[in-house]
């Protein structure tokens, strides 16, 4: 398998797979997440905090995925979309667990994909040759906007 990074709008490519499931019979499955990961708290020259509260807080990050993937798992080939929130900090006695929940695409779609929500990252991994091809030509539908959808129209 080999992965590589895309150059396309999330919003878009989410919008028009929400188009594409609405089709009946989809070519396309869908999984999201979101949890929150506890991280080591990093220490910032604009934090003007010292040692012994540095040892009490930890950073909190949101993280919410999605991955699509086309009906048949002969196709190999997969697309993910990663969408991280800027890291909140977090006393370290307030109870925040790691772990996520599996959310729907409408929550994932209308939740991260606000702008100035996140950074977001968005992956395809493919098995072989012909697999980035199918992938390719999946990617040209959503950019030709075979459906004639378009997230601007529908966002206010």
């Amino acid at each position: 398998m080999r992965s590589y990074t895309l150059e396309i709008d999330p919003e878009q490519l989410v919008f028009w797979t929400r188009a594409e499931l609405a089709q009946k019979p989809s070519r396309l499955k869908t999984w999201a997440s979101c949890g929150r990961e506890v991280r080591t708290f990093d220490k910032r020259p604009e934090f003007l905090i010292g040692d012994a509260e540095e040892e009490d807080l930890s950073e909190i990050a949101t993280v919410a995925s999605l991955e699509i993937r086309p009906g048949s798992e002969k196709e190999g080939w997969s697309i993910s979309v990663l969408v991280e929130d800027e890291p909140g900090l977090s006393i370290s006695d307030q109870d925040v667990e790691d772990g996520e929940d599996e959310i729907d695409l409408e929550t994932f779609y209308d939740t991260f994909l606000l702008p100035g929500r996140g950074t977001v990252y968005v992956t395809a991994t493919v098995r072989d040759a012909a697999a980035q091809a199918r992938a390719t030509r999946f990617l040209g539908d959503v950019l030709n906007d075979r459906h004639r959808v378009s997230p601007a129209r529908q966002r206010p």
